[in-house]
């Protein structure tokens, strides 16, 4: 049995960051895992910068309600799913995350929570574990899936380098070039064409 894992912004839905960003005008927050290698220095310096500008969690939420999943995406998404089992691993929020799973109908969905203080304030985040796509695609190995495993950042590589067949999706040029090895896409029907090599070579 394969069970396909997907990094969720970037590859699914845009990066939520970029649209705080772009809504609020701040440009240091549209920093992101492409940018970024270590996840807890981004983080902390966002919630350095939300504190400072005197942003909360209602205010992210307002431009994420706003988002949409990229085009092509939900497409993508519902073929696949009628292939093989999906799990979406992110280093999102569940906090974040709802109003754009929705949109997808919903797919399991493997994330972080935000610690958040009575009046909104984003206080402190709670990751599952340590490298977790890593650690869940291991775990899947334990129980005898076979993996397949697409993202664009750097915090997804070792997800693909745990995968049986690792794929990157519209990875941005730096990333791409330290990771020459995962075959690169940059369309869904090319992602889909990827999926269906990998799957007829583990199968």
């Amino acid at each position: 049995m394969i069970l396909a894992c997907l990094d969720l912004e970037g590859v699914l839905v845009p990066e939520i960051w970029i649209g705080v960003a772009e809504q609020t005008g701040i440009e240091e927050l549209r920093l992101t895992t492409r940018d970024v290698p270590d996840y807890d220095e981004l983080m902390r310096g966002r919630l350095r910068i939300l504190a400072e500008r005197g942003l909360g969690l209602p205010d992210i939420q307002a431009v994420i309600a706003g988002l949409q999943p990229l085009d092509g995406a939900r497409d993508f998404l519902d073929w696949l799913r009628e292939q093989w089992q999906v799990v979406i691993l992110s280093d999102t929020f569940y906090q974040f995350a709802a109003p754009l799973m929705k949109q997808l109908s919903w797919p399991t969905l493997f994330c972080h929570d935000l610690e958040v203080a009575a009046d909104g304030q984003i206080t402190g985040y709670a990751l599952r574990q340590a490298d977790p796509k890593r650690n869940a695609v291991q775990r899947f190995h334990e129980m005898n899936f076979m993996t397949v495993a697409t993202g664009d950042s750097y915090n997804d590589t070792t997800m693909l380098e745990a995968a049986d067949a690792g794929i990157l999706f519209r990875p941005p040029e730096n990333v791409a070039r330290e990771f020459p090895h995962f075959p690169v896409t940059r369309s869904y029907p090319e992602l889909r064409a990827a999926f269906e090599r990998a799957a007829e070579e583990l199968l």
